[in-house]
């Protein structure tokens, strides 16, 4: 899949946070939006009324079929009333392929958007480029608007979808508080990285990135507030030890040696896979 990089791309479908279509407005009916997510989350591909049953409710009523066609058209209706025309994006097929399809160009979902943008910034911190890698996780990141599926239907395909979707985003913000501090840009990272602690206390490389930022700031004693709190999390909540990492910074902040918790952030940044050999 390529992305124009150049140009400013038109989103027209946005789910990465509160669901908007063109810039804001979004389907009325909650049913609707999960008809569309569903959609767009299998952009190009068939689903049958059997298939839309079993991923909008784990145990679906009577009545489900003839829900799924009614707001199906419904949702037609909606779309063209954001945007005259938007409607013929999603596609009725008939025959062995029957069912119901949307069309969108990855550069007009955000989803795609955001996996581009961040195995291009992940790309960038496994070559050692940092400032760029910051730049290019910064936009990957402002692609999210709150967390994925809040107000979905709760069934087994939509929160799959959701796990996968929000393990992703902090695993892109793991990649930028990594890129920034290897570019030394800490000033204002340990607010951000509380609050991704805050969505996410159980990433124990969060945890590391803050001690370290506090320590290469010169604040012997945040880092170990912070190293304190993530031993009474990790044994309160999970009956484990200070994970390795952190445990490692802990040995920096003592000796305030704000190289050594550098290093220890870069050692444990994403490294290039290894280059395939083939027999001579």
């Amino acid at each position: 899949m390529k992305i124009e990089w150049a140009a400013e791309p038109r989103l027209l479908f946005r789910v990465l946070g509160p669901m908007e279509v063109l810039g804001g407005t979004e389907p009325a009916s909650p049913l609707r939006r999960a008809i569309l997510t569903a959609l767009l989350l299998r952009a190009g591909q068939a689903i049958t009324v059997a298939e839309f049953t079993e991923l909008l409710w784990d145990d679906p009523p009577a009545s489900a079929a003839a829900n799924i066609r009614s707001h199906l058209t419904a949702l037609r209706r909606d779309l063209d009333g954001i945007e005259p025309g938007l409607s013929r994006r999603v596609r009725t097929y008939r025959g062995s392929r029957s069912g119901y399809a949307l069309e969108v160009a990855p550069e007009e979902f955000d989803v795609p958007m955001f996996m581009v943008s961040a195995r291009h910034g992940r790309s960038l911190l496994l070559r050692g480029d940092a400032d760029r890698a910051v730049a290019a996780l910064e936009k990957t990141v402002a692609l999210w608007r709150g967390p994925f599926g809040p107000s979905l239907p709760p069934t087994r395909w939509f929160a799959a979808h959701a796990a996968g979707l929000n393990s992703a985003r902090f695993d892109a913000y793991q990649d930028l508080f990594t890129a920034a501090v290897l570019a030394d840009r800490t000033e204002t990272l340990a607010y951000r990285i509380e609050s991704a602690i805050a969505e996410a206390p159980y990433r124990q490389r969060f945890w590391e990135l803050l001690s370290a930022v506090h320590c290469i700031n010169g604040d012997a004693a945040g880092a170990l507030d912070v190293i304190g709190r993530c031993r009474r999390l990790f044994a309160d909540d999970l009956g484990l030890d200070l994970p390795p990492n952190v445990a490692a910074m802990r040995a920096a902040a003592l000796n305030w040696d704000r190289q050594e918790a550098r290093r220890l952030v870069a050692a444990q940044a994403p490294a290039p896979a290894p280059a395939s050999t083939s027999a001579a």
